[in-house]
């Protein structure tokens, strides 16, 4: 499955959600906790078994993305399961910095 922009992603192994934000036309695998995201629908009550060394968990609102290959993705639902691009963990990205104030 080849996610697109807008579309939902959930976990088969926990509660985590994403959007995605940006996606390149490069076929790549995103998985939460070792195992694929799939569409929510499809996500529901498959139950798959989470890799215990990818747990170290989402947050709510964060935006996960690899500039490099233009991947972005927002968390709509924390989870506890890592989520990864092709076996890598995806780091969450920076905050811009405001402009100053005079």
């Amino acid at each position: 499955m080849k996610p697109r922009v807008g579309q939902t992603l959930a976990s088969t192994v926990d509660a985590t959600t994403v959007v995605v934000v940006r996606w390149p036309d490069d076929d790549l695998k995103i998985t939460c906790g070792g195992a694929d995201m799939a569409d929510p629908r499809e996500a529901a009550g498959t139950g798959g078994s989470a890799d215990p060394a990818q747990q170290d968990g989402t947050q709510l609102g964060k935006r996960y993305a690899d500039e490099e290959l233009g991947v972005e993705l927002l968390c709509t639902k924390a989870g506890q399961g890592t989520l990864a691009l092709n076996g890598a963990p995806l780091p969450l990205k920076n905050a811009k910095p405001l402009p100053a104030s005079d």
